[in-house]
């Protein structure tokens, strides 16, 4: 199993409509299940904590391979276009169990 987490600071004007905007992925990303071949969970949440970042989500994939392919599919790129409009920041963590 691989576990993708990725962070995200939101940029000023998408941080005034944090909560609707996480609302929107959360569904964008949960909608990728049975969709991307290997994806067998995703989350999406908001930072309540403070600190750098906004958005944290959270995949799992059966393989790396699986993992691979999720970066290039097309319903995840639809997706990442929309984060790419909004954030300012990013961090992310790759590992295998």
């Amino acid at each position: 199993m691989v576990k993708h987490i990725v962070c995200w600071k939101l940029k000023k004007e998408a941080k005034e409509r944090q909560a609707a905007l996480a609302a929107d992925l959360g569904a964008r990303f949960r909608a990728l299940l049975g969709v991307v071949d290997g994806l067998t969970a995703i989350e999406l949440g908001e930072n309540y904590n403070g600190g750098e970042y906004d958005l944290a989500l959270l995949c799992e994939f059966v393989s790396r391979e699986a993992e691979r392919a999720y970066q290039s599919h097309p319903a995840h790129l639809a997706i990442k276009a929309i984060v790419h409009e909004n954030v300012c920041g990013r961090a992310a963590v790759d590992y295998e169990l």
